[in-house]
Formats: C-alpha cells, structure tokens, sequence
C-alpha cells in the first residue's frame, strides 16, 4: 500500500485535481467549500491502472495552513507536486518543495495543472522553469506531466507517470513496531472514537491492545478500516481508521502516536542532523526557538547547535533539540523545524534518548555521525556504547532499524569480538556490552574485590550484593554479567560472595587456637553459651562461613551441631503441637529466656517460623 501527499501553491488546483482523479471530493469542511480553498487535510484514494490501491493526502497550499500541511506529508511515499500553468511556480511551491526535500520523499510526479488555460509556448516556459527549481532537491528526476482537471486532458499519462514512479519505489518497512501518527479523531453514533492516520513500521491488528503516545491512554482496536472497507489486519503504508472504545475525542490530539504499549518512550529532548533551507534569509543561531514538526505532531522548540555557532543556508550542523511538552518520536523520523512565518529547515532525528551534550565536542559529533551515517553495525555499536548494560528489546526501541535489525547487527558485532553478551543471549534479561565497556567492567570488579578482601582477609568473598553496589549496577543485568564471569572462569560464587578464582582463607597458628578454643567453650554449654572471649568479626564470619558456628543474633552464636539440635527440636514440637512459646522453647532446653528468644527470633527471619500473638507456628 503506498500513500501520495499533493503539495503545491494555494489555488493550483489540488483539490480539483485530486477529485478528478478519484472521484473523491478531498474538502469535508464547510468552510473549504465556501471559500474554496483547502484549510486542513483531505483523504481520498484510487485505484491506478495496474490495479494498485493508493491513498492520497491532500494538503492545503495557504501560507497560514503550513502547519497542517505538514501534519499530512510526513508519511508519504509519493509526492504529487502541482504547478498551475497561468501562474507557474510561487512561494508555496518552493516552500514545499523545500518541505518535501528535506523529509528525503524521494518519489515524486509534477502536474502541470490547468494547461487548458494556457497556449503551448507558456505552458514549455513553465515546465522549464519548475525543471530548474527542482534541480538539487529530491524530486530533480521527477516526471512533469501537463495535464487539465477540467478537460481531463493528460490525466490518463499522470496516473501513468505516479504508477511508474512507484513500481521504483520500495514498500514500506515492516519491523514489527507499528506506528500511527494521528493527523483526525471523530465520533461515529453507536460505535464511539475513531482516529486516523498513515501506519507505518509495523502491522496492526483487530483485538490488538494500543496505547496513545505520549498521553499513555490505552485501548484495544475495536475495528479496522481502509478506505472505508473493513478489514482483519492493516498493513505499513496504509492510511487507515482505528476504532478505540474507552477514549473520547478530546482526549485526543492531533501529532500522538498509536502504537503497541510500552515501547516508546516520550521523549523532550532529541539529537539531529539539520539541514537549512537553501533560501533562508539570516543563518539559523544556536538557541533558535521554533516549531517542530514530525509526523503529524508539531511542539514548540529550542535548537542548541552542536558544531557550530549558525548555521546558514543551504548548510547542514549537528544540533539538539529539546521540546517544551513531549512528544512520540523514533530514531530516523523526518523533521521540519520553522519560525511563525517560514520553513528554516529539517532532517533526520539521530537519537532519541539524548543527554546534554558539550558543544564543539569531537567525540560527541563523532558518535552522531555513526549513528546517523554509518552501517546498521556500527549505528549498534555506538548505541551499546551509550546505554551500556542495555538489552536487545531496549537497543531495538532505540535504533532505527528495529529489533530484528539489531538482532543481526549484534550477531555480526559479537562474530567480530567487538560486543559481548551477559547472560544467555535470548533471555530477556541479558544483556549486551562493548568489548571494551565490559574488560572496563571486570576490571573494576576485581579491583573491587581485591580493596574488600585486603580489609577482609579471612572473608570467603564479597557478598554479592556488596559488589553489586559498589559497581553500582541494577539486579538484573549484575547477575546477567555475575553468570558470564563465573561461566568464564574469571570470578566464583561461594553462597552469597563472590572471590577472584584461588582465593583460599588461610588462618594463623594463633588464630587457629583462638577459634578453636571459641568453639570448644561454645559446645561446652550448647544452649547457653557463654564464652569468655568473643573473636574480632572476621574471625567469627569465618568460623560461620566454614559451618563451625551459627550466630543468631548479636552476641549470641551457637555451635553449629547445637544450632542444628535445637532446630530439629522446635521443629518437631511444631509438627505434633502446632504451635510453641517461648516459655515452652526455654524449657526444652533449659536454658535461659535470652537464649530461647534470640533462637525464635533468628527462626522468623529464616521464614522457618511466624509469630502469633505469643506463639510461634510453621510457615
């Protein structure tokens, strides 16, 4: 399915054209029709003579509906260009034709409309001057067919020149994240809100969950239309009608987006590569507020050039652009940025998670530039580089060349030993580093490791979750990169810590005496323990870790065959009486009310037991 947008001067002849065409009258506004002109946008569709279906946006031409022109050209496949002959080309032409170049539409016919009105010298010193006003835009190659909405003359090898054109052009992508940017909301009685707009990135489907971006209101799609037919399934390319009980009309707005929930994130900040127009009257300074306007959405903006301080015409600049209200934006969306009276320029959006970046910065432009030029690898690679640990679903919400993209970029990095995955590589928790961003990992955990048991000697390892902090890592992905280090050989996990491999605790002759002689006196009196010496903690943390003692609370430790018996006893008085005090606990081993409640308390935290009033109960 592909989708044609008009674009033109105001009372060219759009509208006119677009209804011989399809039969279709494209202004639904009163308004439109009094004054005969097009204010908003306009939908209709053909059927061209191979027997390809299209959609046609139609856009108004007025210099004061720029705006909603905009909100229509952002999803075109096709640029139908119009140029009345009795008045060639004039200011819209050119402005949107600067609009349509700097989206990067690539496919492109120009209708040469009402060459009835004119006699054949006129209409060649036409078509001669709108060939060199398209010379170094997109549409330069672009077929001009004179043609006569009234006679219908040429109409026939217009619709012959738009299918040829598009026969070149490729459909549109489909990488399983669809996309609708909403451009109309209506009522229809009986069957509740609908919304609009040209889908692309992905398939939507009957029964599908959505959500609004970046209101973050969900819905299921209730009905599916093209073209006023219902259908199963809508495809990329389509202009197509969703159908969402549970949201009203003034809950939505004309530029959010529709999409599956949960993976795009509204963002209020973006890099980009902008381009000025090439007739911009003063250079475009760092700083600039302006509109901003992507697919059918248009925010208010402050553009901070990255490499330079202005940007004149014609010229391109590394910039960041942050918004005053979010907005549903994905690396590689076309852009236009414009004042309250001009287009100024537009591009490509490179990165959507953008930090603040250092003007005049060469590592910062550096990682522009691969994401935005270089191989699908490399634009990878640069953000692993950025948002490492990051997962495969995360690095595809961010690059534009969506998940399975991704997959086989980070299948080639990783051939390549320049990416390295933590965890099992189709788990969704592992994740994914640079090879140098992972060595910088290990590194710093064994030094880690190396600091806490130079002040530990006698510990077994770091407790994991200690290593976990002091690199300052989240859950998931430390216990994604603790299995690949201990899979690796490069780090082991005793219980709950972690140690370089070899690493062996040692005891002096005098610390060996002094444990031993600790343990002696605790088995001496095994229910009420009363030492006369107390080891410093490591020494007493070692003794736990090697299974000789069990401490329960503080300044309470048993032997551990101790600890083991009175387990077993209060655990088998449970099981025949159900439930046992403190008092019951004491008596059963004749020891002291001190001793009887460290033991229960130490039991309830080891979710062996539970609390009841007085009583304690098996969990």
């Amino acid at each position: 399915m592909f989708v044609i947008g008009t674009a033109g001067h105001v009372d060219h002849g759009k509208s006119t054209l677009v209804q011989a065409l399809t039969g279709i009258d494209p202004d639904r506004l009163q308004e439109e029709k009094t004054r005969g002109m097009t204010i908003d946008l306009g939908f209709a569709w053909l059927t061209l003579p191979g027997g390809t279906e299209v959609s046609v946006v139609d856009v108004p031409g007025h210099e004061r509906f720029i705006k909603n022109m905009l909100a229509g050209v952002g999803g075109i496949d096709l640029a139908l260009l119009v140029v009345a002959a009795d008045e060639g080309v004039m200011p819209q032409t050119r402005e949107h034709l600067a609009i349509i170049d700097l989206l990067g539409v690539a496919s492109g016919v120009v209708a040469i409309t009402k060459s009835d009105l004119v006699d054949p010298d006129w209409l060649e010193l036409v078509t001669e001057d709108v060939r060199e006003v398209l010379k170094g835009t997109t549409l330069a190659q672009a077929p001009l067919v004179p043609c006569s909405a009234i006679t219908r003359d040429g109409l026939d090898l217009l619709l012959q020149a738009v299918e040829a054109r598009l026969t070149e052009t490729p459909p549109k992508r489909d990488i399983g994240r669809p996309r609708l940017a909403i451009d109309r909301a209506f009522t229809i009685s009986g069957f509740g809100t609908v919304v609009t707009g040209t889908l692309i990135d992905g398939t939507l489907r009957l029964g599908q969950e959505v959500e609004i971006v970046p209101s973050g209101l969900r819905s299921r799609v209730r009905g599916l239309q093209t073209h006023r037919t219902k259908v199963e399934a809508a495809r990329p390319g389509s202009r197509v009608a969703v159908n969402l009980p549970g949201i009203s009309t003034d809950q939505i707005e004309r530029g959010q987006v529709l999409t599956l929930p949960s993976w795009l994130a509204p963002t209020s900040v973006v890099d980009v590569r902008l381009e000025a127009v090439g007739d911009l009257a003063r250079p475009l300074r760092h700083n600039l507020s302006v509109t901003f306007h992507t697919g059918a959405a248009e925010v208010n903006a402050k553009v901070r050039l990255l490499d330079r301080d202005q940007l004149p015409a014609g010229e391109y600049a590394w910039a960041q652009v942050r918004f005053t209200t979010p907005i549903g934006v994905v690396p590689g969306d076309g852009f236009v940025v414009r004042s309250p009276n001009a287009t100024l320029g537009g591009g490509r959006v490179v990165d959507t998670r953008a930090r603040r970046h250092r003007r005049h910065h060469a590592d910062t432009i550096s990682a522009l530039e691969s994401l935005a030029t270089g191989s699908p690898e490399e634009a990878v690679y640069t953000l692993i580089e950025r948002l490492q640990p990051v997962g495969i679903a995360a690095l595809g919400r961010q690059a534009e060349v969506g998940e399975a993209g991704v997959r086989t970029a980070v299948a080639t990095l990783a051939a390549a030993g320049r990416v390295v995955t933590a965890g099992e590589a189709g788990e969704a928790a592992a994740v994914l580093y640079t090879q140098p961003g992972y060595e910088r990992l290990t590194e710093s955990a064994r030094a880690a490791l190396t600091v806490y048991l130079r002040e530990h000697a006698l510990r077994a390892g770091m407790p994991r979750e200690e290593l976990r902090s002091r690199l300052a890592m989240q859950a998931r992905p430390f216990s994604a990169v603790l299995a690949r280090w201990t899979r690796d050989g490069l780090l082991r996990e005793t219980g709950a810590a972690v140690a370089p491999p070899g690493h062996v605790v040692t005891l002096s002759p005098a610390q060996q005496r002094e444990a031993d002689a600790f343990v002696a006196s605790l088995e001496a009196q095994p229910f009420s323990p009363q030492p006369t010496h107390v080891p410093a903690p490591d020494l007493l943390a070692y003794l736990a870790e090697q299974g000789r003692v069990v401490q329960v609370a503080e300044g309470v430790v048993f032997a551990h065959a101790a600890y083991e018996t009175m387990l077993a006893r209060v655990r088998a008085h449970l099981e025949r009486e159900r439930t046992v005090t403190l008092a019951q606990v004491r008596d059963l081993f004749g020891t002291s009310r001190k001793y009887a409640q460290a033991l229960l308390e130490h039991m309830d935290e080891q979710r062996v037991t539970r609390r009841l009033g007085d009583e304690r109960v098996l969990r």
